[in-house]
């Protein structure tokens, strides 16, 4: 709890330190102008900004509340984001007008002396409205993502009535605190903070579906790291850093911290004050003149015939009002959620037979260990939903669409064995097919096929690259660019195992991109560095070097592979991401180093990912019966469109083909790609198995 109540605690202290400095200002102001009377205008617009920021709490709650799950994710995702914008427009405000604060609102209120109670109302109320709507949109996303509201709540109390305490010493001048150095010291902090919370919102917006990329995990620790551990408990609860995080989290983190940061340490050092005027500025309101300097005394008004009651119950009731009618609108809750418990000893308590339709459940770990939690058909283990890496404590919803059949809920706590729950029968309604598991076991056999074939296919490479250095060595230029493109297309057929090559991939086939002296480096070796030789008039002379070490690197590769590390969840993986390449790099011209045969290498990649996926067919099959047959029409139509670009060993360099020949290609490229989206999730390896 306490973890999750630091970020709030400091959002409560510099918010309520906000709003109590400019409530102090005003009282300041009007004590001096000899206006106490006015008093009580103050306090109605300050009443009517905190109800108005209560009751927009309640409307983000309940509202929340009623929408579907992925609603809900992508709703809190947006206001996170929304959030974050909101603290680093305060935090940069802040830094520019803490010294200039009580001229600007002196101003202010002089003019609204003049001008009558409403304007003097209205003035208090925008002044610290703004204060109340962003501590209660952040407030609200904090909890979000804590996932429980004790400890939001609880930092951001503390929080207020500290600067309560600061902003009453402060007017009686008991106090002296440095407010630029304050709020230069707690805007860096609160960066940090709202970078967490972006991250966070834009995880939610990947769950909601609204952002892609929610399987694209720059790493997982979740099977090594202990999410319910105190160092894990405080970094997600202050920094919302968790053991799993996406690509897109990870580099929204660093890009937000680092320009922001960069921004505001900028800002401190152009907009320092000279020492000789710090002490002037530092005075947070100011304080009552000598009689003899007092204004005249303000004429009384005329009294109000109505009770003075009356303006401050309005103020705080119609906010209240609104917010009341807004969540009434809203609709309720859907029925039928319940709320499941797990862990290893309770997995499922609390799980009863569901009315058949899309249901919400909402699982709750009361263990003291991240757990994977899986709704599966007992009789098959088949998952019709699940949840990776529920940290201890939390809550998360789990959507499934219930029809006619038996539901049991599997827990699998991180480093221990599974629980099943006690199983329910549900009858009537149609519900969507599960998806059987597959464990590691399941893809030994395709595992064995295709290292098998890989260990062919590099078989074959080494002879094909010594051919091609002794065409080099032989001073044959002409035959070597022949034997050029047929040892790559080998090495290009064998897209799946990239990752297992470890350094020798980047050797055999490394871009020049990012290395200092560009294709005129030194570390540029393999097929691309041949291929800019042969094809921008260097001498057999020039690429001996390069193709003695190429020919020395394929049969290293050959020798390394069968003792290295081959992962098989890689296989479903791989069976989108080759072509994924393809279209990113061959389809674009852009590894092209003169040879013009990129699409060569794209027919190369296409002959990979089908003999993938007849390793991977006795899986696929019986969980996606129409699946294949629609990549194979895919492949087949690719195919047609990439055979009609090469005539005999010439093949049509991409960027002759043509705008319409260029759409034909990727379209079709495209396609096939989105028919292989769901090969990754269908033979996912799931502990539930």
């Amino acid at each position: 709890m306490w973890d999750d109540a630091f970020p709030s605690f400091l959002i409560g202290l510099r918010e309520g330190l906000e709003g109590g400095l400019i409530v102090s200002i005003l009282i300041a102001t009007l004590v001096r102008a000899g206006a106490r009377q006015r008093l009580p205008q103050v306090w109605t617009g300050v009443l009517a900004a905190v109800a108005v920021a209560m009751s927009f709490g309640a409307v983000l709650t309940f509202t929340a509340a009623s929408l579907p799950t992925t609603a809900q994710e992508a709703f809190g995702g947006a206001l996170s984001v929304i959030a974050v914008a909101f603290v680093t427009a305060m935090v940069f405000w802040m830094r520019r007008s803490a010294r200039n604060l009580s001229g600007e609102l002196k101003e202010k209120v002089t003019g609204a002396l003049a001008m009558g109670s409403g304007v003097l109302v209205l003035t208090s109320f925008l002044a610290v409205g703004r204060e109340g709507l962003e501590t209660a949109l952040f407030l609200w996303t904090t909890a979000q993502a804590a996932g429980e509201s004790a400890g939001p709540l609880t930092g951001a109390g503390i929080g207020l009535v500290l600067a309560t305490v600061l902003c009453w010493g402060l007017y009686r001048r008991v106090l002296k605190i440095n407010l630029t150095k304050f709020f230069t010291a707690t805007g860096a902090v609160l960066i940090v903070i709202a970078a967490g919370v972006l991250g966070y919102g834009l995880r939610d917006l990947q769950e909601g579906g609204v952002l892609p990329g929610k399987a694209a995990f720059a790493f997982d620790l979740s099977n090594s790291v202990d999410a319910g551990s105190w160092y894990s408990t405080l970094l997600q609860g202050v920094l919302n850093l968790t053991p799993a995080m996406t690509w897109l989290q990870i580099v929204a983190y660093v890009a937000y911290v680092a320009i922001v940061m960069t921004l505001f340490i900028r800002g401190v050092r152009t907009t320092a004050p000279k020492p000789a005027a710090a002490p002037k500025a530092e005075e947070p309101a100011p304080t009552p003149a000598p009689e003899a300097e007092k204004p005249a005394p303000a004429p009384k008004p005329a009294r109000s015939p109505r009770p003075r009651w009356v303006v401050p119950a309005a103020v705080v009731a119609v906010p209240a009002v609104v917010a009341g009618a807004v969540v009434a609108l809203s609709g309720p809750k859907p029925a039928g959620d319940q709320t499941v418990a797990v862990s290893p000893t309770d997995c499922g308590q609390g799980f009863t037979a569901p009315e058949p339709g899309r249901q919400t459940f909402r699982m709750h770990n009361t263990g003291g260990k991240t757990s994977e939690v899986y709704l599966i058909d007992p009789a098959t283990n088949a998952v019709y939903g699940e949840i990776e890496g529920l940290a201890p404590g939390t809550t998360r919803d789990l959507v499934a669409t219930v029809a006619g059949g038996t539901y049991a809920w599997r827990c699998v706590p991180t480093g221990g064995e599974p629980v099943t729950s006690k199983s329910v029968s549900v009858t009537g309604g149609r519900g969507a097919k599960p998806v059987v598991p597959v464990s590691e076991q399941d893809l030994a056999a395709p595992l064995k096929a295709y290292k098998a074939y890989v260990e062919q296919g590099l078989g074959t490479l080494v002879t094909q690259t010594r051919t091609l250095d002794r065409d080099i060595a032989g001073g044959h230029l002409d035959q070597a660019r022949t034997d050029w493109l047929t040892a790559h297309r080998t090495y290009a057929s064998l897209g799946a195992a990239y990752g297992t090559f470890q350094d020798y991939d980047q050797k055999i086939d490394g871009r020049p991109d990012g290395l200092p002296g560009g294709v005129h480096d030194k570390d540029f070796t393999g097929f691309l560095r041949i291929e800019y030789g042969l094809w921008h008039g260097e001498s057999a002379k020039d690429l001996r070097a390069p193709a003695d070490r190429l020919a020395a690197d394929a049969a290293g590769l050959r020798t390394a592979f069968p003792t290295q590390p081959f992962d098989p969840g890689d296989l479903p993986l791989r069976a989108h991401e080759i072509l994924e390449n393809t279209l990113q790099f061959e389809l674009t011209g852009d590894t092209d180093m003169g040879s013009g045969t990129n699409l060569a290498t794209a027919d190369a990649n296409l002959a990979g990912t089908r003999e993938l996926l007849t390793v991977l067919k006795p899986l696929l099959t019986p969980r996606a019966p129409k699946l294949l047959p629609t990549v194979d029409a895919d492949i087949a139509r690719l195919q047609k469109l990439l055979d009609a670009a090469h005539d005999g060993t010439h093949w049509t360099p991409v960027d002759r083909l043509g705008s319409p020949g260029r759409q034909r290609v990727d379209g079709a490229t495209g396609q096939l790609l989105e028919d292989l989206a769901p090969v990754p999730d269908l033979l996912e390896v799931r502990k539930s198995a």
